[in-house]
């Protein structure tokens, strides 16, 4: 299975400087597609903020919600609560990782659920994410 982070969705929804390296990260359709419910958050949120900074319309935030939650309906997207056990995988992540990477905690959160789901890979496009993923041995994406 592979991780998806909010970073890959939104861009999977919405168009901006990722969406054609979101595309070809997920066209190849190869393996599940797993997301957290911390993901489904972010992503409608990450929506809202762009109204907020009037980069999409209220419209277009409704489409991309709407689109998203189809994409969760349909089973292109495998969404799965936050294990709570994510929360201790992170604070151990943190301990060992972010005196080094710096890594925020949502961005551990995301490494700690990918972990705690099964998942093989997470996919991001945040630099200090992937550095963290892989070095808590998942396979990452390439970084643009």
């Amino acid at each position: 299975m592979i991780y998806l982070d909010s970073s890959v969705v939104v861009s999977l929804h919405f168009r901006d400087a990722n969406t054609f390296a979101a595309l070809a990260l997920v066209g190849s359709g190869v393996a599940p597609l797993l997301i957290s419910s911390l993901v489904e958050v972010e992503t409608v949120n990450a929506f809202c903020r762009r109204v907020f900074g009037k980069q999409m319309t209220l419209t277009n935030m409704q489409n991309a919600v709407r689109d998203f939650e189809k994409d969760i309906r349909s089973g292109v997207l495998l969404l799965h609560s936050l294990p709570d056990s994510a929360f201790t995988r992170a604070k151990s992540l943190a301990q060992t990782f972010t005196p080094s990477i710096g890594v925020r905690s949502a961005d551990l959160l995301h490494v700690a659920a990918a972990l705690e789901l099964g998942a093989g890979s997470l996919y991001t496009f945040d630099a200090k994410q992937h550095k963290t993923a892989r070095a808590a041995g998942l396979a990452v994406n390439a970084l643009l």
